[in-house]
């Protein structure tokens, strides 16, 4: 009977130490599958200057410079998929791509459910609208009924509406909120009078609005700003071999000065991250 009751308690030790490691999130083999096909999928968006089309149909930019020197350090080739933005989350978990290098916030809520790489840019969001309304949008009472848009799932939109019950910046609570599906849209919205603000990163409006053009009528509010962010790139939650071999080239690429190239090449080496 000693026997059998010795044996049992091992067998629920056995038990419980293995629920004990079912409960822990266990590391993602990710490198298994990049490395072995020689080819990382990068989910991005149309995020000028940081991925772009350029006249031939090829995907450029500075994030696009980047991944294909940070790629070309680890032996593999980068394929640039397109996806929804407000998806992406989703998209990584599902394994469609295995990171999202496109611009990304870093933040608390994010980070409970990715893996970022070493923070390398900052940013933040900005307040676009005609050059003719600028001072008529000061204050949370002068936004009462005002109409506006952020992409889907951006910083842009938790500034404005929220995440997940948490209130937006109070600047908006008395405004009329829309989502679109591109920051581009948000800034069209306000330039056909759809919208008469939009929240959408400072990079974006400020490349997009030093173009002039179909833009020229739009300015970069000076009444708000909203505080600092910086840019990582996101990996599934639990990545530790592919996140060690993406910060090493990303340092290497700092060390050689790369990095700081491709950063000037479009306009972004004072926000870089040294």
């Amino acid at each position: 009977m000693k026997t059998f009751s010795k044996i049992l308690a091992l067998v629920l030790a056995g038990l419980m130490a293995a629920a004990i490691v079912a409960g822990c999130s266990p590391a993602n083999k990710d490198w298994e599958d990049i490395g072995p096909k020689g080819k990382m999928i990068i989910g991005i968006t149309d995020f000028p200057p940081m991925n772009y089309k350029d006249e031939s149909g090829k995907w450029t930019g500075f994030e696009t410079e980047f991944a294909e020197a940070v790629c070309a350090i680890l032996g593999v080739t980068p394929e640039f998929v397109e996806i929804d933005w407000g998806s992406k989350e989703t998209e990584l978990k599902a394994k469609n791509i295995d990171c999202v290098w496109n611009g990304m916030t870093v933040t608390d809520e994010r980070a409970k459910n990715m893996d970022f790489s070493v923070h390398y840019m900052k940013n933040r969001q900005v307040l676009v609208t005609l050059a003719a309304n600028e001072d008529k949008y000061q204050s949370a009472a002068d936004l009462e009924g005002a109409r506006v848009v952020a992409e889907k799932g951006s910083t842009g939109e938790k500034a404005v509406a929220g995440e997940k019950g948490a209130p937006g910046d109070e600047f908006f609570a008395k405004a009329d909120y829309t989502g679109v599906e591109k920051q581009i849209t948000a800034l069209m919205e306000v330039v056909s009078g759809t919208a008469d603000l939009a929240v959408v990163d400072f990079l974006i409006a400020a490349n997009i609005l030093s173009e002039g053009g179909n833009f020229a009528s739009l300015v970069i509010s000076k009444h708000k700003t909203f505080g600092d962010e910086e840019y990582a790139i996101a990996f599934r939650k639990n990545s530790p071999e592919t996140l060690k071999k993406v910060n090493d080239a990303i340092k290497e690429l700092k060390d050689s000065g790369e990095f700081q190239a491709i950063g000037d090449k479009y306009g972004l080496g004072d926000l870089l991250i040294k």
